[in-house]
């Protein structure tokens, strides 16, 4: 059953003047033990349909999470691209908020799993909207997840990788933590458990710093262990699909080198560089720091122009290569 829902686009709305609402369906699709569930916007006739699929941790359909984030980013890109007669799909993870029942353990996932949940909902988007042409848009982690996707599920448009890593995680961890002078103290323990982790063994934590204990908890390991061995690049450069790369110059947590090894491995790919977007896809003209951080729990600033204006000339132009 589809719940239809009229939302304003909110901030959006207040910058650029009156809008009409757009219609926001609940949707849902078939997971491993329950639904899976998320909401589609519905695209006007003729016109593609974007899964949105969402970054790390446990983040929602509409980009927050519990953990401080509350920028709101997926659903106003949402409501933007539905603007422009775009359709949207964006949706919660297995085992996480409306999709709890998908599965008994959210941690116990693979990016496997989520390919598997991605085809659900390239199906379920199909069946509800008729739409032909879909593209994968992969938010941060979630584009890893696009980029295995697009080797396995079939009929896809092509992908959309924004704030992407380009290399694997165990060398992001390891740059992440030696750039806080701070984490000094910790660095070896951290660097041990990494390369053990990379190897595909579980860390006993227990004779850890408390900090360490908790970004190696083990109830995540398992899902860091499948996650290390995913090599973005590598997985760029297998993918024949049409691709968009986009890299914001403010993103305080993916790099321009991430952004430039995923072009070198992907030449044939399409590169917009945003230089005062963020990673929750706002801008940060002067890029503050304060203000970028800041940024991350507002939900009253839209998501950058740029990316909106990007996003769809991308699946609108490009829609006869990839058909």
């Amino acid at each position: 059953m589809k719940v239809i829902h009229w939302l304003s686009a909110g901030a959006l709305l207040a910058s650029v003047g009156t809008a009409p609402a757009v219609a926001q369906e609940t949707l849902v699709a078939p997971g491993p033990r329950g639904d899976l569930a998320g909401t589609l916007v519905a695209p006007a006739e003729g016109q593609p349909l974007v899964l949105i699929i969402p970054g790390s941790g446990p983040t929602d359909r509409d980009g927050n999470n519990p953990l401080g984030v509350t920028a709101a980013s997926y659903r106003l890109l949402a409501e933007a691209l539905a603007g422009r007669g775009i359709g949207t799909l964006r949706t919660d993870k297995r085992g996480m908020f409306a999709s709890k029942a998908a599965v008994a353990d959210a941690n116990a996932v693979t990016i496997a799993d989520y390919v598997t949940d991605t085809a659900s909902w390239v199906g379920a988007a199909r069946t509800a909207t008729g739409a032909e042409c879909i593209w994968l848009l992969g938010h941060s982690e979630g584009g890893i997840v696009a980029l295995a996707a697009a080797q396995d599920v079939p009929d896809l448009c092509g992908i959309i990788l924004v704030a992407v890593p380009g290399r694997p995680l165990a060398t992001l961890l390891r740059e992440q933590l030696r750039a806080n002078p701070a984490n000094a103290p910790l660095l070896d323990e951290a660097e041990a458990a990494i390369a053990t982790l990379e190897t595909g063994e579980r860390v006993d934590v227990t004779p850890l710093h408390p900090a360490l204990q908790s970004l190696f908890a083990p109830a995540v390991q398992g899902f860091l262990i499948d996650l290390m061995a995913q090599d973005p690049a590598a997985l760029a450069k297998q993918t024949d699909l049409p691709m968009l790369i986009v890299h914001g110059g403010t993103d305080l947590q993916v790099t321009a080198k991430d952004a430039q090894m995923l072009r070198a491995a992907a030449p044939q790919a399409k590169y917009l560089e945003i230089p005062a977007m963020n990673h929750v896809l706002k801008d940060i003209p002067d890029g503050a720091a304060a203000a970028n951080r800041a940024s991350y729990g507002d939900p009253s600033i839209p998501v950058s122009r740029a990316l909106v204006a990007g996003v769809a000339d991308f699946v609108t132009r490009d829609r006869g290569a990839s058909e």
